[in-house]
């Protein structure tokens, strides 16, 4: 009996693991509308982004979506690379667009999609903010 005692001891977390697991499974993320103006600012000097959503998808594939607007003259960030792939959409100004060494400048309505590892960065070279929204999808 004593054996039977500690092997429930030890065995426990394990099914506690298992049960939060089972109860989360095939949690993603839910269904919402948030007016621009609630969504939550991060402000990097001139430049200001926009959390839209960060999280799973029912068929388990990671998404997130921010806004972004940019100083003119300023980048985000120096250029990367990473496991997922992203889509930028303009809504406003200019942003040149750099991947894998080629440049193009792209404005309101415009897109542009960068496939996973491939080396990349965004400029605003006008003389106006620049808004767009980038939708990555898969592993960060």
């Amino acid at each position: 009996m004593d054996n039977t005692r500690r092997t429930l001891c030890f065995s426990l977390p394990a099914l506690a693991v298992t049960a939060f697991a089972a109860d989360n499974a095939g949690a993603s993320i839910p269904s919402f509308a948030k007016p621009f103006d609630t969504l939550p600012v991060h402000q990097n000097g001139a430049n200001i982004s926009r959390a839209i959503l960060d999280g799973t998808t029912h068929s388990n594939d990671h998404l997130e979506v921010h806004e972004t607007t940019l100083a003119p003259g300023s980048s985000p960030h120096p250029p990367h690379q990473h496991t997922h792939e992203e889509l930028f959409l303009m809504m406003k100004g200019t942003l040149a667009v750099t991947i894998a060494g080629k440049t193009t400048e792209i404005g309101p309505g415009s897109a542009a999609f960068v496939h996973s590892g491939e080396l990349h960065g965004v400029r605003n070279p006008g003389a106006t903010p620049a808004q767009y929204f980038v939708v990555a999808i898969g592993s960060q």
